[in-house]
């Protein structure tokens, strides 16, 4: 997909001009990264953000120890550090491609100017800003309130369509359970629970989900 095509398919931008896309295409850069390569650091000075046109991108903090916890996955399509370029201006968080990926990065400053002559896009940015904070929202809830086989029935759901008979996992294990805010030995338990129990099948990082309904109403639990 060229720069240009992945920025009209990106929520972000949806229902700009065609000479706003012009004008956006005109200011950024696509490149290739390999697998791991650091983007940028917590506490780097934010130059730009990123739009994923191929690949998958993990955003991440880590502990004192050095623990990595994942905070969420990029798709293709999708932009990340964008509130960074605002505010403070620095990145709040690590992030590196979960494969060989290609990026689009809209420098900073090119960026900021383009919002003064362009209101749509503007428009569109405060709004991808709100979905940013209602997705962390959502995410502190799941963390608050719910355990962790509610946290993996409604990631599973959320990986796939109304109707799908299957889900992939994006990434390793070891890294879902960071993502749900818990250890590999608590998130094997889980998956085995609802194996025995008959909701899903694990095959790899296929999951079959045999009993939707059983899943749905597993993912809308609180703790007690």
């Amino acid at each position: 997909m060229d720069s240009l095509t992945v920025i009209r398919k990106c929520p972000l931008f949806a229902g700009v001009t065609d000479e706003d896309l012009d004008y956006l295409a005109g200011i950024c850069v696509a490149r290739e990264y390999s697998k791991g390569e650091l983007l940028f650091s917590e506490g780097d000075p934010a130059r730009g953000f990123y739009l994923v046109a191929s690949g998958k991108v993990k955003i991440y903090k880590l502990s004192p120890e050095g623990k990595e916890r994942i905070l969420h996955i990029v798709h293709p399509v999708n932009t990340f550090a964008e509130a960074a370029i605002f505010g403070d201006g620095f990145y709040p968080a690590y992030a590196e491609p979960l494969y060989r990926s290609r990026l689009v990065f809209f420098p900073k400053n090119d960026f900021q100017r383009l919002l003064l002559d362009h209101g749509q896009i503007a428009i569109n940015m405060i709004g991808g800003l709100a979905r940013f904070l209602r997705q962390f929202a959502t995410q502190v809830e799941e963390l608050t309130f719910k355990d962790v086989p509610a946290r993996l029935a409604r990631h599973l759901l959320d990986l796939g369509t109304e109707d799908a008979a299957s889900v992939e996992l994006p990434v390793t294990k070891s890294q879902l359970a960071s993502n749900l805010g818990t250890v590999s030995e608590t998130l094997s338990r889980t998956f085995r629970k609802l194996s025995d129990e008959a909701i899903i099948e694990v095959k790899g990082k296929v999951i079959v989900i045999l009993d939707r309904d059983r899943l749905e109403d597993l993912a809308h639990t609180y703790k007690e």
